[in-house]
């Protein structure tokens, strides 16, 4: 019931529509319901079972009254131009009567759509803005198909839910209560035995319900693997082709569109039975009414008169459709559940990185970046051990290592993509963590091994980030990056689009972007994560020209397998296992005859292979 209460308060924004479509609901079920009790009670004077009314009675607000003063109009067309006459002008009011409660049901329709449409809308923007600030954790337990698969599918089903939400609790029930109202006001005895019958339809619906939404979970979760496949295929492609891997990639996905395909036949056959189970219950009861209403008009001591009886059945066949689109809301709203558990799960991932009520503002980098006695590990595994380190503002401090020493994660606590677990970071006396969020980032610019680039132009790509850039200030950056030439010989310029993280570029051509783009941010921190190792010879020294040129006067924390592109560096940092190990320029480590001379002596030998 939370979960459910949870998803119409989706709705709240939107509040002024919700009452609308309620009103114009109301209207239309009262329309509805006096379109059918108006004709019956005529049927008495066209066919002579009711004497005719010759004079007016006295009108007030009451239903006796009302009544009355309708026989009376009927009465007197009967007595001035006949029964046919009579029998027109109740068509036509019968006509009438049905188009002002189907207007009144197209307007509650017309005020619902920026209801559904506006909730999708607001739980898309709550999905991806949680997307954008949960910690980078996160992403190493979830696929980006089940993200995606719940940003889509599942959201499309919190919208039906919220529809058969308004449905279910403000039209059908209504309609519900106004028609068992002339129900009870044609016969209570009658009414209270077609009560006692419905808790038995109640707890076959309910049943199957519950085994919908248990089937919906499942499936919803195969889609969610279905769609990381998916996502798994395109990016990797090429290593899918060169390993002749696609039969064997095809039959995984089979596989599993299979095992999805039969979850979602499952759940459609538990749903679709809803409406046509519905209806035989819904029939079962009425034939029940005949024969139990029947009784009570056939016999001796009738307790009812016929035509009441047909305005009985007649409006009592109007109590069924509200009810099996009761239940069809009700089943929609059991899978709505399922989906809004997966949705909720990622609006509920708790924000590890989280900002300080009273956290500081810093615009500018004075001093030095201290790490004191810093700790972090993933889940387990201890991959920083007491880290004590010094980054006085415009030294480059270089970072070296074998893979998992620790080189990264050092990099990634200063912007506090993560937290360390014991001991702080500071920046000019001050622990980060104190710091706002968005300020401590804006005095960072990041160059990492893995090009990040946006479907978009060179210019965008560029100025990411930043609305009023100007245009030449983004070309001085490029020139800055040893971009501008391939950039001007591209078809478009600067306008030219880079096609899916930047696939019409080389390597290079992508790390001079990305060394552009944060030349264009002109951050006094720079980290630099291995940002030419992935390249070619003549690629690389352009790109590593181009980083020359942007770490002139800054601070920079440089990590890299090649040493040769560290050993300018004011202090090189050797990492094992976690822990410092040796600190110095290159030529007094080289002259150490440890562990980085062990490095520089390996990849000197590689060079000469």
């Amino acid at each position: 019931m939370k979960k459910y209460l949870r998803i119409l308060k989706l709705v709240k924004p939107y509040w002024r529509y919700a009452v609308l479509n309620i009103s114009f609901n109301i209207l239309s079920v009262f329309f509805s319901l006096v379109s059918l009790t108006m004709v019956v009670p005529f049927l008495g004077l066209l066919f002579g079972t009711v004497e005719l009314v010759k004079t007016p009675p006295p009108l007030t607000f009451d239903t006796q009254s009302i009544i009355q003063n309708f026989y009376y109009i009927i009465s007197r067309i009967i007595i001035d131009r006949g029964r046919v006459d009579a029998l027109i002008f109740i068509c036509l009011l019968v006509v009438v009567l049905f188009f002002i409660k189907n207007l009144f049901r197209y307007l509650a329709m017309y005020f619902l759509s920026p209801i559904h449409c506006g909730i999708v809308k607001d739980l898309r923007n709550m999905i991806f803005n949680k997307i954008l600030i949960l910690p980078l954790s996160y992403y190493t337990e979830q696929k980006k198909g089940d993200i995606l698969a719940r940003s889509t599918s599942d959201v499309e089903e919190i919208k039906w839910t919220v529809i058969s939400s308004l449905e279910m609790i403000f039209r059908e029930p209504i309609a519900i209560i106004f028609f068992l109202f002339a129900l009870f006001f044609i016969s209570v005895k009658l009414t209270v035995f077609v009560l006692l019958l419905l808790p038995f339809t109640i707890l076959i619906i309910g049943g199957i319900g519950r085994s919908l939404r248990r089937t919906s979970v499942k499936a919803q979760s195969q889609l969610g693997q279905l769609m990381a496949l998916l996502e798994e295929g395109i990016s990797g492609l090429r290593i899918i082709k060169a390993y002749n891997a696609i039969d064997f990639s095809e039959d995984k996905f089979k596989e599993r569109n299979k095992r999805f395909n039969t979850l979602m036949v499952r759940a459609f056959r538990k749903r679709d039975l809803s409406a046509p189970l519905s209806e035989f219950l819904g029939a079962l009861v009425l034939v029940v009414v005949m024969w139990f209403g029947g009784k009570l008009v056939l016999g001796e001591n009738s307790s009812i008169n016929p035509e009441v009886f047909i305005a009985y059945v007649v409006i009592f066949s109007q109590l069924i459709p509200p009810a099996k689109a009761l239940s069809t809301a009700y089943y929609n709203i059991q899978k709505g559940i399922a989906s809004s558990d997966r949705i909720f799960e990622i609006l509920d991932s708790p924000e590890i990185i989280v900002e300080k009520p009273d956290a500081k503002p810093i615009k500018k980098f004075e001093k030095e970046i201290v790490f004191e006695d810093v700790s972090f590990s993933y889940e387990k595994e201890q991959v920083l051990d007491r880290i004590n380190l010094k980054i006085e503002k415009g030294k480059t401090i270089a970072l070296v290592g074998v893979s998992g020493s620790g080189k990264t994660t050092i990099a990634n606590l200063l912007p506090r993509f993560y937290d360390c677990i014991q001991g702080k970071v500071m920046i000019d006396g001050t622990d980060i963590r104190d710091y706002i969020i968005s300020d401590l980032r804006s005095l960072m610019g990041i160059v990492s091994q893995d090009s990040i680039l946006f479907n978009d132009t060179v210019f965008n790509n560029i100025a990411f980030g930043m609305k009023y850039a100007r245009k030449d200030d983004v070309i001085e950056a490029a020139k800055i990056a040893n971009a501008h030439e391939f950039i001007m010989a591209m078809e478009d310029g600067y306008h030219t689009y880079i096609g899916d993280s930047g696939s019409k570029l080389s390597g290079g051509q992508k790390q001079r972007i990305s060394i552009a783009r944060a030349v264009l941010k002109n951050p006094p921190i720079l980290i630099l994560d291995e940002a030419t190792s992935s390249l070619d010879t003549e690629s690389e020294k352009l790109v590593q020209e181009a980083l020359f040129n942007l770490m002139k006067n800054r601070t920079s924390v440089v990590i890299a397998h090649r040493l040769t592109t560290i050993q300018h560096a004011d202090e090189i940092v050797v990492l094992q296992e976690g822990k410092i190990i040796e600190k110095g320029n290159h030529f007094s480590l080289y002259e150490l005859n440890g562990v980085y001379r062990r490095l520089c002596d390996m990849q000197s030998f590689d060079a000469h292979q």
